[in-house]
């Protein structure tokens, strides 16, 4: 982490290669992209195709949520940590023949800075914003805005702090006592290391994504309509339109 790279590049090691065991030890993750996927198919019933950037697209967990079923989607999945968008690639090639889903291997601020205005009908993420800087991240909030078209969706499922520290902080202990559960048992602590590593930088005040202050600067970049529809402990999906 530096100023030059404001995002976690943790991705790049045994996390990045084993990421789907973020399902075992915090399954909010999985339903997280479920609810991603489940709120861009709600808004996408048409029978034109809709073209839609999603910011992290790790190893295609939340892109195969959006995909299932829907052929009036075009996907392109950002993602700059080769170790997981390679998983993309090889796990969701059938859809990149059909033509739906393509990749850039830009970190989010560089791929949105080199899009035209108004030129996404929906932005979608999981589990990506809350792993950047506060200044990086409420740059992209402003290029998600100037990117999306007008009455464009921006829909995102992360962790969101809670506002009452005292709260979040057993939500977090509640957090790492599962990743001990899970991990401990099967003899890696490897991994279980890497993740409460990881963990300290989501909650370190230069990365915490406060809800508050979250929703705050998204209504400042020009968002209407913005809500929490759903919250698991310390996710929650987000949705917000430009007007």
């Amino acid at each position: 982490m530096s100023n030059t790279t404001p995002f976690d590049a943790m991705f790049s090691t045994i996390i990045g290669k084993e990421y789907d065991m973020l399902q075992l030890i915090c399954p909010a993750a999985t339903e997280m992209s479920r609810l991603v996927g489940a709120a861009v198919n709600a808004y996408s019933s048409t029978t034109e195709t809709l073209e839609v950037l999603e910011l992290g697209g790790g190893t295609g967990i939340t892109t195969l949520a959006m995909l299932s079923g829907n052929s009036h989607l075009h996907i392109l999945s950002v993602d700059n940590e080769p170790t997981m968008q390679d998983q993309a690639k090889a796990n969701l090639k059938d859809w990149v023949a059909k033509g739906q889903l393509s990749f850039c291997g830009d970190d989010a601020l560089t791929a949105l800075q080199n899009l035209a205005d108004n030129s996404f009908d929906m932005i979608a993420s999981a589990y990506t914003l809350h792993n950047f800087l506060h200044s990086y991240r409420e740059q992209v909030l402003k290029e998600i805005f100037r990117v999306l078209k007008p009455n464009g969706q921006f829909i995102n499922g992360d962790r969101y702090a809670l506002d009452n520290i005292r709260q979040h902080t057993r939500l977090i202990q509640e957090e790492i006592g599962r990743y001990f559960k899970v991990l401990t048992p099967i003899n890696r602590n490897d991994l279980l290391e890497q993740w409460i590593v990881h963990l300290f930088n989501d909650e370190s005040e230069d990365h915490v994504m406060r809800e508050g202050v979250a929703l705050q600067q998204m209504q400042t970049a020009g968002f209407i309509n913005i809500s929490i529809s759903e919250r698991k402990a310390g996710n929650a999906l987000i949705t917000a339109v430009k007007p």
